[in-house]
């Protein structure tokens, strides 16, 4: 067990390894070749020292603020969603980010900080309780469901539309956790879910060929080794060959003989499998688990209702991420391009966590829980 006081300290330590471990991946995949280049690194390093700094003062001052913000920046984020459809960068088939002050900049990433924090002053102002029987009101459904549904909803179908069908995916699985956390009745809920499994097959009619591709290609590995299954195939090599101990820091030959697509973004998971094993997966693991573990002791025993519900909506992202990350590397699920938190490269995704973690960290203080 992990005493009130102890909770910042276990956070911090374990962010800070997260990190250090994701900045020894990028070098070694960018280290001493043409396909990855080295600033990737160095543009990491210095995201990690803003990001620590950025944590650093979150953790301070009255979490509250977030609370009287959550709307605007949810406004702002869908702002940005629309924007990138009109002025975002093409690349690799979809249209994802837009430059600011010379800065890229992945508006997906920032909704999903708007949607938690959203979330978490709508459901903590109403706290649903209604019963789904023939006395529940239209009223109260509209109130606690439908209407967080659509602004949800809004927000996944701009992202669907780039296309981000991981994100889109994320996005949803926040709201259906938050959804639950907040107390609405069992009944209403499980409708909404069986609601959505029979909709399910209707998504196909819309997913782009290569996403399409990516899914048979989980169903069926051999379909296609030399197109859409070939980064899977490789990242599976790389892992395996990992072994118990590694190969050694940059000693992977997967990695640096440029046999890993993508191994600097959404697959770098298979630089750590192979340079490090399966130990360093483990650690890896290890290290995430003690985090999501702190941040549920935090919402358990927070009396705020909007900071309990922000703190399950954090690790909830956390664990959603690094479970499908970690997953479609190893063959287990599909690809769908979902970044590893604080290791994958993405100056975004890495500022994104590190405000979500300053806001646990600040949540953590012994005055608001216990």
């Amino acid at each position: 067990m992990i005493s009130a006081r102890h909770i910042p300290r276990v956070i911090w330590i374990h962010t800070i390894i997260i990190i250090v471990i994701g900045l020894l991946s990028l070098y070694s995949a960018s280290f001493n070749n043409n396909v990855v280049d080295v600033s990737v690194f160095y543009d990491q390093f210095f995201c990690a020292l803003v990001g620590i700094l950025l944590m650093i003062v979150l953790a301070q001052g009255d979490y509250r603020k977030f609370f009287d913000v959550a709307y605007i920046v949810y406004g702002i984020s869908v702002f940005f969603l629309m924007m990138v459809l009109v002025m975002g960068h093409h690349a690799l088939g979809a249209t994802r980010w837009f430059s600011v002050a010379g800065f890229s900049f992945q508006p997906s990433e920032f909704s999903k900080l708007a949607i938690i924090f959203f979330l978490g002053r709508y459901f903590s102002e109403r706290r649903p309780k209604i019963a789904f029987d023939f006395s529940t009101s239209l009223g109260e459904i509209w109130g606690d469901l439908i209407w967080p549904l659509l602004l949800t909803g809004i927000s996944i179908l701009l992202i669907f539309k780039q296309p981000d069908l991981g994100t889109a995916i994320l996005v949803m699985g926040i709201f259906l956790v938050m959804l639950y956390a907040s107390g609405i009745a069992l009944r209403l809920y499980f409708s909404l879910l069986g609601i959505i499994g029979l909709l399910m097959p209707l998504a196909w009619a819309f997913l782009k060929s290569y996403q399409k591709d990516r899914l048979l290609v989980f169903l069926d590995p051999s379909r296609d080794p030399l197109g859409a299954g070939y980064t899977i195939t490789q990242s599976k090599i790389a892992v395996g060959s990992g072994e118990l101990f590694g190969k050694g820091w940059l000693s992977g030959t997967q990695n640096q003989l440029n046999f890993l697509p993508e191994r600097h973004t959404d697959f770098i998971f298979s630089v750590i499998g192979e340079e490090w094993g399966l130990l360093g997966g483990i650690i890896l693991v290890y290290c995430y688990g003690m985090i999501i573990y702190c941040g549920f002791k935090i919402a358990r025993h927070n009396k705020d209702p909007f900071g309990q519900l922000v703190a399950v909506g954090i690790v909830s992202i956390l664990a959603m991420q690094v479970v499908i990350n970690i997953g479609m590397v190893m063959g287990l699920l599909p690809v769908v391009g979902i970044t590893l938190p604080l290791i994958s490269y993405g100056r975004t995704s890495f500022m994104v966590f590190a405000i979500l973690l300053g806001f646990l960290l600040n949540l953590s203080k012994k005055r608001t829980i216990f």
